[in-house]
């Protein structure tokens, strides 16, 4: 029988889950942050200098490729239902490069709106099919995996953004084209890389850890049975749209933090930049030794609890922050930062788990696609709801952490024992 999480050894836990494929993949992640940090500094900066957009023609161009993104993920989902994964994200890779390079042709801004959506469309869905092909190679070692997954990614856009950083000293418009150049040339490497993974082999339901067969509900069979849908399933729904509260960690961090130190605190300026320091070594340290306590969707439901706790907390010292001196606020501001980068390391642990516990395996793409418009769904309400925060002022930030304790509660509850049984999921069907 195989060893429970909690008693799996400890040179095992030192291993990488899902083989030669699971190395090739964390390789992928890093040169894709490595290549994404290197253009996302810089890329707000070419549309202003290179380009020569204003600055609200640069607000409404991100706005405008970011709804197009919405689509990405159900997309990608649904098509790793019925073909290879790893074509999907090969050519999704390739899309994301070729919309990319074509922002070198013109500076019409009807086509740089344009070549901007294309390539969020794809680059959102990548972000699902690398999901999917995680879960499938790591099989019962998911969580870890995807803990390892998410460290490799930190360390690769940290990489990426010091990159940046030395070349933007620069300040010229070739500067500018030589980091856009750089990140494509990133796709093109990860699709050579992508070419020479295995596809990882369908997932039969069974759920992570277990290997024995249980009774969970089956999807009847024969010519009258319909396919899983994640759209008539409300519980799924319901679970996504609690996850969008619950990713605005992700805006308060980087939007939030910056404006309220700037117009709120008597904290150095200096300081806000230092909070995302502060966030990627904390992920980098801390991601990996607290993935083994969500590796059940048990465990991951266990987790809410504590993440409302730490959403909480952040709340109410970003709220104190603004009472304070210089000294006081730089602690309160740094409190807050910890807070909430604990609720998001926690976060993404369980909602890892419980997105693939919840889907049943002969439609699991498809779910994890409509759970993927819960990220970004967030990107586009998150800032408004952010700076409307910092707008109302300190009392915003505890109604704020209450309203995600609440978020919390409510989807401890929709995962919870008397929820239908968990799907299984992960085994490889052979």
């Amino acid at each position: 029988m195989e060893p429970t999480p909690s008693r799996v050894p400890f040179v095992r836990r030192l291993a990488i889950p899902g083989g030669r494929n699971g190395r090739r993949m964390l390789v992928i992640a890093v040169i894709d942050k490595v290549g994404t940090g290197l253009w996302a500094g810089a890329a707000t900066l070419y549309f202003l200098y290179v380009a020569h957009l204003s600055v609200a023609q640069i607000g409404l161009l991100m706005g405008l490729s970011g709804i197009l993104g919405i689509a990405g993920p159900p997309l990608a989902g649904r098509l790793a239902d019925r073909f290879p994964v790893t074509r999907i994200l090969l050519g999704a890779q390739l899309a994301r490069g070729a919309a990319l390079l074509a922002l070198l042709t013109t500076n019409d801004y009807a086509l740089l709106v344009l070549f901007s959506a294309l390539g969020a469309l794809p680059d959102r869905a990548s972000s699902v099919l690398t999901k999917l092909f995680a879960a499938r190679v790591a099989g019962p070692q998911r969580i870890r995996y995807q803990a390892i997954q998410r460290t490799a990614a930190n360390i690769g856009w940290a990489v990426g953004a010091a990159g940046a950083a030395a070349a933007l000293t620069v300040g010229t418009a070739a500067s500018y084209r030589a980091l856009l150049l750089a990140n494509v040339a990133s796709y093109v490497l990860i699709a050579v890389l992508t070419l020479r993974c295995a596809e990882p082999p369908a997932p039969s339901r069974v759920v992570a850890g277990q290997t024995s067969p249980t009774d969970a509900p089956r999807t009847p069979s024969g010519p009258r049975a319909k396919a899983a849908t994640p759209w008539r399933d409300r519980r799924y729904l319901a679970f996504t749209g609690s996850e969008i509260w619950l990713f605005l960690d992700d805006s308060i961090l980087q939007v939030g933090f910056p404006l309220w130190i700037v117009h709120a605190t008597d904290a150095p300026v200096g300081l806000a930049p230092l909070i995302l320091v502060v966030n990627s070594v904390l992920v980098i340290a801390l991601q990996v030794p607290l993935s083994r306590f969500g590796e059940t969707r048990a465990a991951a439901r266990r987790l809410l609890v504590p993440i409302g706790a730490a959403l909480l907390t952040g709340g109410v010292a970003l709220a104190a922050s603004a009472g304070g001196g210089p000294w006081f606020a730089t602690g309160a501001v740094l409190l807050a930062a910890v807070a909430f980068t604990l609720a998001e390391i926690l976060h993404s642990i369980a909602s890892w788990e419980l997105s693939i516990a919840l889907a049943p395996g002969e439609a699991q793409g498809a779910y994890l696609g409509v759970h993927g418009l819960a990220q970004s769904a967030q990107r586009s309400l998150g800032p408004i709801v952010v700076g409307t925060a910092v707008g109302v002022g300190p009392v915003a930030w505890p109604v704020l952490g209450a309203t995600l304790v609440v978020a919390c509660l409510v989807q401890h509850r929709l995962v919870g024992p008397t929820a239908p049984a968990e799907h299984r999921v992960d085994t490889p069907v052979h």
